[in-house]
């Protein structure tokens, strides 16, 4: 089964954050829309997309979607990887033995990440790192806070346009 694609209804869950606090999708959705970034700690292209991840999160923080991480990892690992690349959005841990979140969403690469819609729709699914999709992402933050999009890529520096997960 190949990840979810737009204009599939999210499917609803509950998991508890790296901070011990309950995250459920339906009611973070009742708030606004939620970008649902899943990765591993392990892997090359998360290590790649989740620092810029983190720039969208600290453009938008107060006035838009909000960035949720959901970890493959255990929780030691999963602390680590936050660290080591400067995320500070809330991070999810998804059961590490029967990853029941990542296979809902149909999960066979990361990062995945989709921009999930106040109705519970996706909009935009993307795996792997996709620079268009990312910029999409951005706008629909962007547009769901009523601002202008944030520059987010610095003048001069190298981005990919696609890197596989």
């Amino acid at each position: 089964m190949a990840a979810l694609t737009a204009g599939a209804k999210a499917p609803d869950f509950e998991l508890k954050a790296t901070d011990g606090k309950r995250f459920v999708l339906r009611e973070e959705l009742a708030r606004g829309p939620v970008v649902l970034a899943f990765f591993k700690a392990s892997c090359p292209t998360c290590q790649y997309a989740f620092p810029f991840l983190e720039r969208l999160e600290r453009a938008y923080r107060q006035i838009g979607a909000r960035i949720i991480g959901v970890s493959q990892n255990d929780p030691t690992q999963t602390a680590a990887f936050t660290k080591e690349f400067g995320v500070t959005f809330p991070v999810l841990l998804d059961d590490t033995d029967t990853y029941p979140v990542s296979n809902a969403y149909g999960l066979t690469n990361v990062p995945s990440v989709f921009w999930v819609a106040q109705d519970g729709e996706i909009e935009v699914s993307s795996v792997g790192w996709i620079k268009s999709d990312f910029d999409d992402i951005s706008r629909k933050m962007a547009e769901s806070a009523n601002t202008a999009p944030a520059v987010v890529f610095k003048p001069g520096e190298d981005v990919r346009d696609f890197r596989a997960g």
